[in-house]
C-alpha cells in the first residue's frame, strides 16, 4: 500500500510538470468538486450498492444530458433496482412481526442480492466514477510553455498511468465500506428477532441518508466524511471479513440443502469460533480435530490463506448444542454454558454424529430450538396431543 501511494504521487508529479521547466496550474475547481462528488459516490453505494446505485442513477437521469449518462442513469435499471429496494423495505417491516425464522428465506435472498450488486458495482460502477482522477493528468499549462507544447515535449497524457493506481485505490476503497455494509445482512442471518434486523437496517440506511444530505448541503464536508467512513472501514476489515466468510458458507448451506447429502468427517471438521479464544478472533474459520493427548485442537489460516496455525481449545466437558439454524460447540460452566465454536447449518441434524467423532456425551438444546420445544410441548399438553390415555380404574 506504502509502495502504491508512493507510487501515485510520483505520477502526479510527472502530470503536473512534464518538462522541468513547465509552468503549470492545479487542474480547475470544477474537477477538484467532481472528485470529491465521486469520494462521496463511492462511499455511498458501497454501504448498500443497489440503494446507492440505484439512488444515483435515477438523480443523474433526471440531470444530466441523455449523452452524457451511464448504465445505472437508465430508467431499465433504477427503476427495477429501487422498486426490489421498496420491497425488501417491506420485507423488514412485516418481517419484525413475523415469527423468528419465517423469514430467512429471503434474508438469504437478499444477502445474494448485496453480493451481486456490490459485484456489479465494483466492475461496473466504482471504475466510471473514478476515472474523475485521470482527468488531473491533463495539462493546463500556461502561455510560457506554448513553445515547449509545440515541440511536443508537454504534450504527455499521464492520464491512463494515473488510472491504473486511483482505480485499484478506489476498489480497495469501495471493497472495504462494502464489508462493513454487508456485515448487517450478516448480523441478519445470525439474529433470530426481526426487530434487531430491523434496528440493524435502519442504522445502515440512516448512514447512507446523513452521506446524502451532507453531500447536499456541501460536497467537500461529504467527501470528508466518506474519508473517513473509508479509515474506519479499513480498520474493521478483518472482522467485516470473516463474517462475510460466515455469510457466505450459512447462505451456500441454505440454498443446496448441505445438510441432507453431508456427512461429518471422521477426523476434522470445519467451525467458526464463536467468541475470541487466546487471541484467535472470533468467526475464524478453521477446523477441529483430536490432537495429542485426546486434546482439542482448532487448525486454521488468517484470512484463509496465510501459513497454518494451530489453537489448543480449552479443557473442559465439551457438549454439541443443537440450534434452530446451526449447532454449536460449548463448554458448560455450571448452570450455563458457553458458545466455543460455532458449526456450518450443513451440520444441523449430524449433532449426534459430531459428539461421537469427538467422544462428547451430551447433545443439548440451546437458544430458540430449546425455547420452541418447551413451546410445543406445552401446546401438546393444553390440548391432550400425544399424551397416552391413562386406564380407568374398575
Amino acid at each position: 500500500m506504502r509502495w502504491t501511494c508512493i507510487l501515485l504521487l510520483v505520477c502526479t508529479l510527472l502530470r503536473l510538470s512534464p518538462d522541468i521547466h513547465a509552468e503549470t496550474v492545479p487542474p480547475p475547481p470544477e474537477k477538484m468538486l467532481e472528485a470529491a462528488k465521486a469520494i462521496t459516490k463511492i462511499t455511498g453505494v458501497a454501504i448498500s450498492p443497489l440503494l446507492g446505485t440505484g439512488a444515483i442513477g435515477a438523480y443523474e437521469h433526471f440531470t444530466t444530458p441523455k449523452e452524457k449518462r451511464y448504465w445505472y442513469a437508465n430508467p431499465w435499471y433504477w427503476l427495477p433496482a429501487l422498486l426490489l429496494v421498496v420491497l425488501v423495505a417491506v420485507k423488514d417491516a412485516f418481517g419484525a412481526t413475523l415469527p423468528p425464522g419465517w423469514k430467512k428465506p429471503l434474508d438469504v435472498a437478499e444477502t445474494i442480492e448485496n453480493k451481486v450488486s456490490g459485484l456489479v458495482a465494483a466492475g461496473a460502477f466504482v471504475p466510471l466514477v473514478a476515472s474523475i482522477f485521470g482527468t488531473f493528468t491533463q495539462n493546463h499549462s500556461t502561455s510560457a510553455t506554448q513553445p515547449m507544447m509545440l515541440a511536443g515535449l508537454a504534450t504527455i497524457n499521464f492520464s491512463a498511468l494515473l488510472n491504473i493506481f486511483t482505480i485499484p485505490l478506489a476498489v480497495a476503497a469501495f471493497v472495504v465500506v462494502w464489508l462493513v455494509g454487508h456485515v448487517v445482512n450478516v448480523l441478519i442471518l445470525i439474529s433470530p428477532w426481526g426487530a434487531v434486523d430491523a434496528a440493524l437496517k435502519a442504522c445502515r440506511t440512516s448512514l447512507i441518508g446523513l452521506l446524502a444530505i451532507v453531500h447536499a448541503i456541501n460536497p467537500w464536508t461529504g467527501a470528508f466524511l466518506s474519508l473517513i467512513i473509508i479509515v474506519i472501514s479499513y480498520f474493521l476489515a478483518g472482522w467485516s471479513f470473516r463474517l462475510t466468510v460466515f455469510g457466505s458458507i450459512f447462505v451456500w448451506d441454505f440454498i443446496t440443502g448441505g445438510r441432507h447429502r453431508f456427512k461429518p468427517d471422521p477426523n476434522a471438521n470445519w467451525m467458526f469460533t464463536a467468541r475470541r479464544i487466546n487471541k484467535v478472533p472470533i468467526r475464524t474459520y478453521g477446523k477441529l480435530l483430536r490432537g495429542e493427548a485426546g486434546k482439542l485442537t482448532f487448525e486454521y489460516r488468517p484470512l484463509l490463506f496465510r501459513e497454518r496455525r494451530t489453537l489448543t481449545m480449552p479443557e473442559g466437558n465439551y457438549v454439541v448444542g443443537r440450534g434452530l439454524f446451526y449447532p454449536e460447540l460449548m463448554l458448560p460452566e455450571g448452570e450455563k454454558s458457553r458458545s466455543m465454536l460455532t458449526m456450518p447449518p450443513r451440520y444441523r441434524t449430524h449433532e449426534e454424529e459430531i459428539a461421537t467423532v469427538y467422544g462428547l456425551g451430551e447433545v443439548r438444546d440451546v437458544g430458540l430450538l430449546k425455547g420452541f420445544k418447551a413451546m410445543w410441548n406445552w401446546l401438546k399438553s393444553l390440548f391432550g396431543v400425544g399424551t397416552k390415555r391413562e386406564p380407568v380404574p374398575t
